[in-house]
């Protein structure tokens, strides 16, 4: 494959995976009483629904190009309010959407990585093939893991403000504040921390490696 169907594959195979993950944190707030995604049309598949003009489509076309060690994007996040959530899940339900995302992520990495180990035994994948099944569970890994990382606005600090104390408003906000730099310092030098999990967790699923 030449580089402009490689990009083309890994921009659509990102899109569509981040459309997944952000209807995956909607359907689990709907789930727990929360019909804030659901009446604003944020549960359906349709990208258009989703797609952030910068974080879908710029963002990851800028890292491809500059031939970035990992590729990344975000779409619009699919609203919620905990408020509306059943008495039960008031506690836990903000971790529980936020980890629906990346959990998601993680489901189809697993899946597809295991057609293709089989696909590799019966030697039936052709190039073509392998390298799409490849791209979906390499980047289905790689936002899985990165949002999972604890820093706003990743679905990982919704995780680490459920679990901190009732105290800790003036953390949370600092940390808030401190978004942008935090966001940079990760793409620019959390990658190298990363990938070995990346790749370690591709390994672990296909069976060989990249």
């Amino acid at each position: 494959m030449n580089i402009p169907a490689d990009t083309i594959i890994y921009i659509v195979v990102l899109i569509f995976s981040v459309v997944i993950h952000e209807v995956a944190h909607g359907w689990a707030a709907y789930k727990m009483g929360d019909p804030t995604a659901h009446q604003l049309g944020r549960l359906a598949l349709n990208p258009l629904k989703h797609i952030d003009l910068f974080g879908s489509i710029i963002l990851p076309v800028l890292l491809i190009l500059a031939q970035s060690p990992f590729l990344f994007a975000w779409a619009k996040p699919v609203p919620f309010n905990p408020a509306n959530f059943e008495t039960k899940w008031k506690r836990w339900g903000a971790a529980i959407v936020a980890f629906a995302g990346p959990l998601t992520n993680l489901m189809i990495a697993i899946i597809v990585g295991l057609l293709l180990r089989w696909g590799i035994a019966a030697e039936f994948l052709s190039e073509s093939m392998f390298h799409v099944g490849s791209s979906i569970v390499l980047l289905n890994i790689v936002l899985a893991v990165f949002n999972l990382v604890p820093i706003p606005p990743l679905d990982g600090h919704h995780i680490l403000f459920s679990l901190l104390p009732k105290g800790s408003h003036k953390f949370k906000q600092g940390m808030i504040k401190a978004m942008p730099i935090l966001l940079v310092v990760l793409i620019v030098w959390g990658a190298k921390y990363l990938e070995p999990i990346f790749f370690f967790l591709y390994r672990l699923i296909v069976g060989v490696g990249l």
